[in-house]
């Protein structure tokens, strides 16, 4: 059986997952992807979790995207439907999750891997992290909504900046343009990562992820579930929701009264 590529532990009411390929500066594969997909299924589906922390293994990386050995011999269509696509499909997965996510980026985030840090809602970055989009340099461009999701995030002079500069901006300036909300000492980023997460778990957990999901709505993410879902839930607290579900059981009309 393959090495996981990806780990999932469990501190009480908050999960830490961890990019685990610090030997390839948590280069981004196809394997890793479905790791990815599965524990956020894992994770959105878990009643008890109230936060999660998204990091990755070693201090020089969190990510440096995608691991250019396993895309660069793809065909177009292959480079479309097993790469591109796949990489939205998991990325949309965790921008959409129910739980909030920070995102602990304990170094370098480049191409794949800032894209990957920006599905996060709180982003705390270490010192000595730096932030990229090289995709033009190497004669490809932003696949994993470099050009979408960043620029509702940092503005669109912000996001052209880096993805037609290739320039890497320093934790700092990424604190400047709202790219992170806090920089650490690389020694306590993991803690200071908990510690948020602590504190955010001991919130209502349904008002966290309710807040979330309308936040997300307003910026175009998943907006008609998000509506559709609070529609129905409210709609399920009515007397006449009761009374619907009544009347099917019992085979008869329903009595609505309004409310």
């Amino acid at each position: 059986m393959a090495e996981s590529l990806v780990s999932c532990s469990r501190a009480g009411q908050v999960a830490v997952v961890t990019l685990a390929r610090a030997n390839k500066l948590n280069s981004l594969t196809p394997a890793m992807l479905n790791e990815l997909e599965s524990i956020a299924r894992v994770l959105e589906a878990d009643p008890e979790l109230r936060v999660v922390v998204l990091t990755g293994a070693g201090e020089k990386a969190f990510c440096v995207g995608a691991d250019i050995n396993e895309w660069a011999a793809l065909q177009p269509l292959d480079m479309w439907r097993r790469w591109v696509r796949r990489g939205h499909q998991v990325f949309d997965q965790w921008a959409r999750l129910r739980q909030p996510v920070i995102a602990a980026i304990n170094g370098h985030a480049f191409g794949g891997g800032l894209e990957l840090a920006i599905t996060a809602d709180i982003r705390i970055a270490a010192e000595h992290a730096q932030f990229a989009l090289p995709e033009a340099s190497i004669g490809t461009c932003p696949g994993w909504s470099g050009s979408q999701r960043l620029v509702k995030l940092v503005g669109a002079s912000h996001a052209k900046y880096l993805a037609l500069s290739g320039t890497r901006v320093s934790a700092v300036d990424a604190l400047r343009s709202g790219l992170v909300h806090e920089v650490a000492p690389t020694a306590t980023l993991a803690e200071r990562a908990m510690s948020l997460a602590r504190e955010m778990a001991a919130k209502a957990p349904v008002s966290l992820q309710l807040t979330k999901q309308l936040i997300n709505a307003a910026s175009g993410e998943d907006a008609a579930a998000t509506l559709e879902a609070m529609a129905g839930a409210l709609a399920a607290t009515t007397e006449d929701g009761a009374e619907g579900v009544r009347s099917f059981r019992e085979k008869r009309a329903p009595n609505y009264v309004g409310r």
